[in-house]
């Protein structure tokens, strides 16, 4: 037996080197809530996720505070029961930071694990994919000066790196403008490549979110992404039974329960479910196994760094989410070791557990706080 001797949580900030817009919202710079698992055979795991444009320490509090007490002592191996344990502690929030805390113990748990048994994450899940998993490049940010040429330059820059599937941002704009964008990337990409809509929450109502669909449904897209609030499923619905446009959402959601209304509502017929988020490798695994029996993918949102084992063992999740660059998520500044990918797909590391280490260097220059 493997007793868990140290939880570490750590706080940094990493700012955007160009403020980088959302449908309604701007971001200018990233926290990231960390955390290291050691147990009694010396060897540790490590845990992340996004703590927000600010209050990141939210994150790193609800792990010292809170859960740190629940694992220190504990089998490094009962993660099941841990999770239990820990969302049994969590009066103070079932989502948002103190699940995401949870999130990211059960991540650094896992890897820790995985570590120990000598297996890449993916393999100790138990693989689905042996050597690579498809990926879809994502950007297509809003930008000062940025036109509809100069973003359909970028996403053509995504094929040409043999990626065949893009997204791109998209309800910022009148429908005018955004028409002007998706047909301009359309043309540049050509009628084969899968081209993914990001709205990120834009519409409150309906009828604008219907619009933009039937404006948007001569590109054929492939999924129109978080139209509306998370918490508003019902208006997902009834966008899903107006568009042969599928309706893509979960990146915030939290808890088996959530994603399981979702499906009994037939509100989406994806589900981006992200593991630092969601509830962490345990959660993930739960829901995909019931989007399964509902004939539901999952395509997770974020961290390509982590979410390409969770594909890699998942039969149901048939693309990464993939950051060509630094420039939005920025969390790949942090770490030592970059996937490899070729003719559009990520290849499965092969170092034991996740696959690299927090550069302790980096993390001096970002951190808010240290170690503890």
């Amino acid at each position: 037996m493997t007793r868990i001797t140290e939880v570490q949580a750590r706080t940094v900030n990493v700012a955007l080197d160009n403020p980088t817009s959302f449908s309604n919202r701007q971001v200018l710079k990233r926290d990231y809530a960390l955390v290291k698992v050691t147990g009694d055979d010396g060897i540790s795991g490590i845990g992340f996720c996004y703590g927000g444009n600010n209050a990141g320490h939210l994150v790193t509090q609800a792990v010292r505070d809170l859960l740190k007490p629940v694992v220190m002592g504990q089998d490094a191996h009962r993660v099941e029961g841990l999770w239990q344990e820990m969302y049994e502690s969590l009066l103070h929030g079932r989502a948002g930071s103190v699940m995401r805390a949870l999130s990211i113990l059960d991540v650094a748990l896992w890897d820790r694990n995985a570590r120990a048994a000598g297996l890449p994450l993916y393999q100790f899940l138990g693989a689905s994919d042996e050597q690579s998993v498809a990926a879809y490049a994502s950007g297509g940010y809003y930008l000062d000066g940025k036109t509809p040429a100069k973003l359909a330059e970028e996403m053509t820059g995504y094929v040409e790196m043999g990626f065949r599937a893009v997204k791109m941002k998209v309800g910022r704009e009148d429908l005018a403008g955004e028409e002007a964008r998706l047909a301009a990337v359309r043309e540049a990409i050509g009628p084969d490549v899968l081209l993914m809509m990001d709205a990120n929450n834009a519409w409150q109502d309906l009828p604008s979110a219907l619009a933009f669909a039937r404006m948007a449904e001569p590109y054929s897209p492939y999924w129109i992404e978080e139209p509306f609030s998370p918490d508003d499923i019902d208006n997902h619905r009834r966008l899903a039974e107006r568009t042969p446009i599928p309706v893509a959402t979960g990146e915030i959601e939290a808890g088996r329960w959530r994603f399981k209304e979702l499906l009994d509502k037939e509100a989406a017929m994806i589900l981006q479910t992200d593991a630092a988020v969601c509830g962490g490798i345990t959660e993930f695994r739960r829901i995909a196994a019931t989007a399964a029996s509902y004939g539901v993918e999952i395509c997770p949102h974020w961290f390509h760094d982590l979410h390409v084992h969770l594909v890699g063992s998942t039969p149901n999740a048939p693309f990464v989410e993939f950051f060509a660059d630094d420039q939005v998520l920025n969390f790949r500044r942090l770490i030592d070791t970059q996937l490899t990918f070729g003719d559009g797909r990520l290849h499965l590391p092969r170092a034991p557990g996740l696959g690299f280490d927090f550069d302790e260097a980096a993390l001096s220059r970002y951190a808010v706080e240290p170690w503890s």
